[in-house]
C-alpha cells in the first residue's frame, strides 16, 4: 500500500505521531482505521475480527474496554493476534470509566498502542480533572499517544454551555449550529492544552470532532485546522448502513482531504446482520484510491451496462475479477512491489470497450448484444490476444495472473 505523489496534501498536520509501527501525520499517507463490535471479553471472537480487519487493509483497530473483563482481555488478544502473525496496532476505546480500567489493569495500557479518550464523558464536576488527568498520566507513563475525540452525541455540557454565555454576550450572536459547533473545536483543543499541561508530549497528540452531519463535520474540522497543529482523525460519527453511510462518508471525507485535511480516517458503517465488518475498510481505502491519496488494490473499471449489453456476462466477470484481485492482494502485496497500482478494465460492448480497455494495464472488451462473439484482450495498451468461448473468465483471470508475475518486481526473500 502506497501513497501517491498529490498536490491535495497542502495542509496536514505539521506534527506526527507514531502509533505502534505506523506514522500518522505530516507527510505519513493517511491511514486506515476501524473498529470490532465483538464483546471484548470474548479474546478469541475478538482476535479474530481484528485479523479480519487487518488483513482486509486496516492498519489501525480499535476496541472497546469498557469492563474489567474488557481490560483482563487485551494482553490476551495481543498475544494471539502475534500468534496469527497480525501486528496491526490496537487501540483501546474508553468512556466514563476509563481511569479505573488503565489504573487496575495495567498490563491492558501496555498492550495497547493508543488510548481513545472522550472530554465529554471523562467525568463529571470536579471529578472531570482527576480522572481526566490519570488517564493522561497512564499515558506518559507508558509513553501511549492518546486521541482526544469529541463526539457531539456526548459533549461536556458545562463547556456547551460557557460557550453559549459566551455567545449571549456577542453583540450579532452566532445560531445555535455554529455554536454547537464552536463548542466542539474548543473541547478538543482546551483537552489537548490541558493534556500538555499535565505532562503529555504534543507529539503524542490526535484530535477528532465526530458528528453525523456532512456540512457539520466540514465546516468543525476547517475550523480545527486553522486552530491547531495536530493530526487530525477523520470520520463522520453513525454515519448509517449501505450506500447513505456510504455516500455520507464519501462526500464528507473527499471534501475534507481535498483541501489537505486529515490524517487517518474510519467509515462508521452500520454492517447489515451478519455482514462482514471489513466492508468499511474497504469503503475507506477505497475513497483514498479513488482521489489518487493512496493505492491499496487493483482498480477495476466496468461498464455500467445498456441497450447494446443485455447479456449479463460482463456484469459477472467485473464482479469476479474485482473479487479475486481483492483476495489475491494479501499474498501479492507479499511478493510483487507496485501491484496495488494496476489498472483493470472490463468493457461490455466495442462502443467504449477498445479504448477503455487501451487505457487499462489489461482490459477486455466483451461482445454486446448482436456483436462477433469474440473479446479482444489489451495489455498496456497493445492487443494481445482474442478470447472466445466457453472459458473467457477463466483465462482471462489466468492473463491476469501472467502479467502481474511478468511485469512486478519481486520482493528480495
Amino acid at each position: 500500500m502506497e501513497q501517491l505523489p498529490s498536490a491535495m496534501c497542502a495542509r496536514r498536520a505539521t506534527r506526527s505521531v507514531r502509533v505502534g509501527n505506523v506514522l500518522i501525520g505530516s507527510e505519513a499517507p493517511v491511514v486506515v482505521q476501524s473498529m470490532t463490535n465483538t464483546d471484548t471479553a470474548d479474546y478469541i471472537k475478538t482476535a479474530l475480527q481484528v485479523a479480519e480487519l487487518a488483513r482486509a487493509g486496516s492498519e489501525l483497530v480499535r476496541i472497546t474496554v469498557n469492563t474489567n473483563e474488557a481490560a483482563a482481555a487485551v494482553p490476551k488478544i495481543r498475544e494471539q493476534l502475534l500468534k496469527m502473525n497480525v501486528n496491526v496496532p490496537l487501540v483501546g476505546d474508553f468512556h466514563f470509566n476509563g481511569d479505573r480500567l488503565l489504573r487496575d489493569n495495567p498490563a491492558c495500557a501496555e498492550a495497547l498502542a493508543k488510548l481513545r479518550i472522550n472530554p465529554g464523558n471523562v467525568g463529571k464536576g470536579s471529578k472531570r480533572d482527576e480522572k481526566y488527568a490519570s488517564i493522561i498520566e497512564v499515558a506518559c507513563q507508558y509513553d501511549k499517544p492518546v486521541r482526544i475525540g469529541v463526539n457531539w452525541g456526548s459533549l461536556d455540557q458545562s463547556l456547551l454551555a460557557r460557550v453559549m454565555d459566551e455567545n449571549a454576550r456577542r453583540p450579532q450572536p452566532k445560531d445555535a449550529i455554529e455554536v454547537m459547533r464552536e463548542a466542539m473545536v474548543t473541547s478538543a483543543v482546551e483537552s489537548a492544552e490541558q493534556a500538555v499541561a499535565w505532562g503529555l508530549s504534543p507529539d503524542r497528540i490526535i484530535l477528532s470532532c465526530k458528528v453525523s452531519g456532512v456540512q457539520d463535520l466540514i465546516a468543525i474540522y476547517r475550523e480545527l485546522a486553522k486552530r491547531c497543529d495536530y493530526p487530525l482523525h477523520l470520520g463522520l460519527t453513525e454515519a448509517g448502513m449501505g450506500s447513505k453511510g456510504i455516500v455520507a462518508s464519501t462526500a464528507a471525507l473527499s471534501v475534507l482531504l481535498q483541501e489537505g485535511i486529515g490524517d487517518t480516517i474510519r467509515v462508521s458503517l452500520t454492517p447489515e446482520p451478519n455482514g462482514s465488518r471489513s466492508q468499511e475498510v474497504v469503503v475507506a481505502q477505497e475513497i483514498l484510491q479513488s482521489m489518487g491519496l493512496r493505492a491499496f488494490t487493483p482498480m477495476v473499471a466496468a461498464c455500467p451496462g445498456c441497450g447494446r449489453t443485455s447479456s449479463t456476462f460482463f456484469q459477472e466477470l467485473a464482479r469476479d475479477v474485482q473479487n479475486y484481485v481483492r483476495e489475491q492482494m494479501p499474498s501479492w502485496r507479499t511478493q510483487y512491489d507496485g501491484v496495488e497500482r494496476m489498472t483493470l478494465a472490463v468493457m461490455g460492448c466495442v462502443v467504449n470497450g477498445p479504448g477503455e480497455s487501451k487505457h487499462a494495464n489489461i482490459g477486455i472488451s466483451l461482445p454486446g448484444t448482436g456483436e462477433v462473439p469474440v473479446a479482444p484482450v489489451y495489455e498496456d495498451g497493445q492487443k494481445t490476444v482474442t478470447l472466445k468461448g466457453d472459458h473467457i473468465a477463466k483465462e482471462f483471470i489466468q492473463i491476469i495472473d501472467a502479467y502481474v508475475a511478468r511485469t512486478y518486481t519481486r520482493k528480495a526473500g
